[in-house]
């Protein structure tokens, strides 16, 4: 038995050998399907997760926002009058309140924060200067460090937000929320919302929970989440909108798969026709010519998984060096779901051509030319 084991693998590592274009047409269909997969996942739950991280680096308890405002991004509007903040402070329990107008640069998509640099420095530990200083003008901007790294930036150095020329008059230690500021008067006036911000950023002295439902009961219409609360929420399966583009491109790496292996597969049917039918005549049952078919395919798959999990950690290096900005945060399960789901495409793909070498005649297969 442990001779025929052998003879079964010597054949399928020979055949591999033989076919090797083709064999590497089925690698890298099951390798692209697994960095697809841990990409996009990877790309999306860093951009949550280290948006989420960010937003508690600011130092508040609590953040007020619009009501049906986006758990994400807060954006959608700026519609809270900055008159509100007053009526905030009154409210037992609060601290420190801190307006902030969040707006989009819409060809690099930066998130920039109109700030009252005050109030917003008051809040946590501040701001901490790698060099520069504070806003002394109304065209001044504030940059941390990642953005000024990834794009060559210095004190005194001309930039370009929102259409307007802004100088850069510091640059500041990452993780408070965006990675550009600018005052919040600028911002209000370049966005046409004078008055209005995006959110309030809110510290208690002490007791959160009691605060937020003193909020709550003074503002019952607003959205007012606890920071604890909030970092919950900073998850890909709380964002709906993403969730279909998530099952899109993984649909699409399984279906590469699948016709990629389908197709190979089929053909190596064919061509092995004849030799199929010497393994039926000396003997082999119908489950064992599945089964090395079968065999076969796991095996181009199992080499197609490493390639794609070695590609996908190198890509993600690569792009940690060229775009510090870009994190690329892999949960573990997606890790397991992308190698499950490459050996069940590759192994869909194998069934049908299996199951019809399986059903050939010894006699025809022999006389097959």
């Amino acid at each position: 038995m442990a001779k025929t084991e052998f003879s079964y693998w010597r054949l399928i590592r020979n055949n591999l050998q033989v076919r090797p274009v083709r064999t590497g047409l089925c690698v890298i269909a099951v390798a692209i399907q697994v960095v697809l997969i841990l990409l996009i996942v990877g790309m999306i739950n860093g951009v949550v997760t280290e948006w989420g991280q960010r937003v508690k680096g600011v130092g508040a308890d609590l953040l007020v926002r619009p009501p049906n405002s986006s758990i994400f991004f807060s954006f959608s509007s700026a519609s809270l009058p900055e008159s509100l903040g007053a009526k905030l402070l009154q409210v037992p329990g609060v601290a420190k309140v801190s307006p902030v107008l969040v707006t989009v640069q819409t060809k690099s998509l930066d998130v920039i924060y109109g700030i009252d640099y005050k109030s917003f420095d008051e809040l946590g530990g501040g701001f901490k200067f790698v060099a520069g200083g504070p806003f002394r003008g109304p065209n001044d901007a504030i940059v941390d460090n990642i953005k000024a790294q990834t794009h060559h930036l210095s004190v005194g150095q001309t930039i370009t937000l929102l259409g307007h020329p802004f100088t850069i008059c510091g640059i500041v230690e990452s993780g408070r929320g965006a990675r550009l500021f600018m005052p919040l008067q600028t911002a209000q006036q370049i966005t046409g919302v004078n008055d209005k911000v995006s959110m309030f950023y809110v510290h208690s002295t002490g007791d959160t929970q009691a605060v937020r439902q003193a909020l709550l009961k003074s503002l019952p219409n607003y959205q007012i989440l606890s920071m604890k609360e909030y970092l919950t929420l900073m998850n890909s399966s709380h964002l709906p909108a993403l969730q279909p583009f998530i099952h899109s491109m993984v649909g699409l790496g399984v279906a590469i798969s699948f016709l990629v292996v389908f197709l190979a597969t089929y053909t190596i049917v064919l061509e092995r026709t004849h030799e199929i039918g010497i393994l039926k005549a000396l003997g082999a049952s119908r489950l064992q010519i599945v089964g090395l078919i079968l065999q076969e395919t796991l095996v181009m798959a199992a080499l197609g998984v490493l390639l794609g999990l070695g590609a996908t950690w190198l890509t993600r290096f690569i792009l940690h060096v060229r775009l510090p900005s870009l994190t690329i945060l892999i949960p573990g399960f997606w890790i397991a779901n992308a190698i499950l789901l490459a050996l069940a495409a590759a192994a869909a793909g194998a069934c049908y051509p299996a199951y019809r070498a399986a059903r050939f005649d010894p006699v025809d297969a022999l006389a097959y030319e």
